[in-house]
C-alpha cells in the first residue's frame, strides 16, 4: 500500500477529471490516441494505476529508442513493428504540466513469448538484450520507442512492461512500475499475422489476468495503422513528484 508521502499512480474519481478537463479547456479531446504523438497538453493529465514489476526487469541503461535488435550481434527480433509514445506529467491540484528527464524503461517479449537477458525454466537468454531500452522524456514529457507488438507466453495476457524513475522536486528520486495492455480483438487480428500465427492460440486473455484485473482496464492503449506496423501513444499523470 503507497504511503501518504509516497509516489502514487491511480484512477482519477469522475469530479477529479471534469475539474482537469475544466482546466484544460476542453481540448484534451482525442489525446493519447495513436498516431497523433502530441506533446502532453496543458493542464490535463490521467492518474493510472501502479502495477508489479514482474520477474522480468533487468536494469539494463539502454540508451536506445529502437529496443528490437540485440546488441551483442544486431540481429533483430521478427513481429510487427510497433511506434509506442510515452507521455509523463506531474498531476497536482488541477493542473498538470509535462515532466522532462523522467528515465522510462521499457521491456517485454518477443513474438514468442521470450525475454531478454534472463534464465527461465523454458528458456535461457542471459547476455541478450533484445526489447529491452530506456529514454528520457523530451520537454514536452515525451519519450518514443520503436519495438514490436508482444507475443503472449502461459499465464499472462499481451503486455508492455514500464517503468518511470527521476528526481522529485524536493530532491527525493521516485519509481514508478506498471503495465499495458491490448484490445484481445485487436490482438487477434494481429496474431492472425506471421511470426505469431504459427504460435496456436493464446491461452490468456484480458479478463482472465490476474494483474490487469487490478486495474489494466485503465492501461489498455488505443492502437492504430502506422505504414507497415502501429502505432501507440499513452498518458501517465503521476503525483507527488
Amino acid at each position: 500500500m503507497d504511503s501518504d508521502d509516497a509516489l502514487v499512480g491511480r484512477l482519477l474519481s469522475r469530479r477529479e477529471a471534469i475539474a482537469l478537463l475544466a482546466a484544460a479547456g476542453g481540448a484534451w479531446a482525442g489525446w493519447g490516441t495513436a498516431g497523433a504523438r502530441p506533446p502532453a497538453p496543458p493542464g490535463m493529465c490521467v492518474a493510472r494505476p501502479r502495477l508489479e514489476e514482474g520477474p522480468y526487469f533487468v536494469d539494463e541503461r539502454l540508451n536506445r529508442a529502437d529496443i528490437r535488435s540485440d546488441p551483442a550481434d544486431g540481429s533483430v527480433r521478427a513481429g510487427v513493428p510497433l511506434q509506442l509514445a510515452i507521455h509523463v506529467s506531474r498531476m497536482a491540484s488541477t493542473a498538470c504540466t509535462p515532466l522532462a528527464g523522467v528515465l522510462v524503461d521499457v521491456w517485454h517479449c518477443d513474438a514468442d513469448g521470450i525475454y531478454s537477458d534472463v534464465r527461465d525454466p523454458s528458456f535461457d537468454t542471459t547476455g541478450k538484450k533484445f526489447l529491452r531500452g530506456s529514454q528520457r522524456t523530451d520537454a514536452a514529457g515525451t519519450a518514443r520507442f520503436t519495438t514490436i507488438y508482444p507475443g503472449w507466453y502461459h499465464g499472462r495476457t499481451v503486455h508492455i512492461h514500464f517503468k518511470l524513475r527521476g528526481p522529485a522536486t524536493d530532491g527525493r528520486s521516485f519509481d514508478f512500475t506498471s503495465q499495458l495492455f491490448f484490445d484481445d480483438a485487436f490482438t487477434d487480428r494481429v496474431f492472425a499475422q506471421p511470426p505469431y500465427a504459427s504460435r496456436g492460440p493464446r491461452t490468456v486473455r484480458n479478463e482472465r489476468d490476474g494483474i490487469y484485473r487490478e486495474g489494466g482496464s485503465q492501461l489498455v492503449l488505443a492502437v492504430t495503422p502506422d505504414g507497415p506496423g502501429y502505432a501507440a501513444a499513452f498518458n501517465i499523470g503521476l503525483q507527488g513528484v
